[in-house]
């Protein structure tokens, strides 16, 4: 009988440590690019914009044997966003669309897509559980390609006790990759989610990339927002692009700046694939994130969890070559200056790698093991190390 007992106290309190007459109660946050998750269906853009743009119906991905049988009002050729899409009905079709299917180069079956799931669920899982003993609480996702990947991710075996709710809009990205939160239902009950556009241009021309998509609400509680970020890359060059990831700060910034104005308690959570260093000039100068406590101020609000490590040579991925810090967690500075032990703070924060997840050989040698090598599936987990943060507070017992 008191082994029965003792069990049953055990699974009631399965993410608390005991600590004197207070329990630690916590929370894993963190995100991962599970690397071009796409579903194996040939599929193209449908905006409905007659629908409000919150209905995630207004943009989202259809098949293309369900084009045909779309209402559209004209042929579109302008330029794509949200308010000059309002009230037409119109079909726009990816760049490589057809990339991952079972007939491309990649021969991207049924199978290989399985096997992707499975992957990226078993990391998934994995992230702070030996400190947390739990499935994480909110994690975002970085490269997916619509709703459906997400819906099937989350009913993997790894993730489904975490019955998952779903924050995530169709980007008007060039390739269709979007961003999306995952969030533990039990846990946390969403406010507002919405998505903030980036407008970033390329001599003169909108450069597509993916919008910031943001989940607002109460964790365990207490008052949250969470911005799930793929800022735009590298490509032409660090410096000729330097300007676009400027802007993205920028969009962040602003949206971060007003949850805080309305809220001066509220906790913010800015992570994902920033595509710059935690020293480069889009997160230092534009979104005014630092990684020195001592600096944290009014004009710089914002800690960045992954600076340290960044110092310490850390990375989460190599980029033509060198080793980069590109994925990160920025936190609002109530998140490492609070000294109420009752309220949730920053605990730790980790790149996770596991041996599994590395590359054992070559020129890659110690780099994540990517899931691609060109059109090669290579059974690997992703290009990039997921990062998290547990956060812990203190609760009567």
């Amino acid at each position: 009988m008191k082994k029965i007992v003792l069990f049953a106290a055990l699974m009631i309190f399965a993410n608390f440590s005991a600590q004197g007459k207070k329990l630690k109660q916590t929370a894993t946050i963190g995100f991962y690019n599970v690397e071009n998750l796409w579903d194996t269906v040939p599929s193209a853009d449908y905006i409905d914009g007659t629908l409000p743009v919150s209905n995630p119906a207004f943009h989202r991905s259809i098949p293309f044997d369900s084009v045909k049988l779309m209402q559209t009002t004209e042929y579109y050729k302008g330029e794509w966003s949200d308010e000059l899409l309002k009230d037409k009905k119109v079909v726009r079709y990816q760049i490589l669309n057809d990339e991952f299917t079972p007939n491309s180069p990649k021969n991207y079956t049924e199978k290989v897509y399985k096997q992707k799931l499975e992957n990226a669920a078993k990391v998934i899982s994995e992230l702070g559980t030996s400190y947390t003993k739990n499935l994480p609480v909110i994690v975002g996702l970085i490269e997916v390609e619509n709703r459906q990947v997400i819906e099937d991710l989350i009913k993997e075996p790894a993730l489904a006790k975490g019955d998952y709710g779903i924050a995530h809009f169709n980007s008007y990205d060039a390739r269709g990759v979007d961003v999306a939160i995952i969030y533990q239902k039990k846990r946390f009950t969403p406010i507002k989610t919405y998505k903030k556009e980036i407008k970033v241009y390329n001599d003169g021309k909108r450069d597509y990339t993916r919008d910031i998509v943001i989940a607002y609400g109460i964790l365990d509680g207490e008052r949250m927002a969470f911005f799930m970020n793929h800022w735009p890359s590298r490509s032409g060059g660090e410096a000729a692009s330097r300007p676009r990831r400027n802007a993205a700060a920028v969009a962040l910034k602003e949206e971060m700046d007003k949850f805080r104005a309305q809220d001066p308690n509220i906790k913010l959570f800015a992570m994902g694939d920033f595509n710059d260093d935690p020293n480069s000039p889009s997160l230092e100068n534009y979104l005014k994130a630092v990684g020195d406590k001592n600096k944290l101020s009014e004009e710089f609000p914002y800690f960045n969890l992954m600076y340290e490590p960044f110092k310490r040579g850390v990375a989460s991925l190599a980029y033509q070559g060198a080793p980069n810090l590109f994925d990160q967690i920025i936190v609002s500075k109530n998140l490492v200056l609070d000294k109420n032990p009752a309220t949730y703070s920053v605990y730790k924060s980790e790149i996770y790698k596991q041996d599994y997840m590395i590359n054992r050989e070559g020129p890659w040698k110690g780099y994540p093991l990517r899931s691609w090598d060109y059109d090669r599936y290579t059974g690997g987990y992703s290009d990039h190390f997921p990062a998290y943060t547990i956060i812990q507070r203190e609760v009567a017992q």
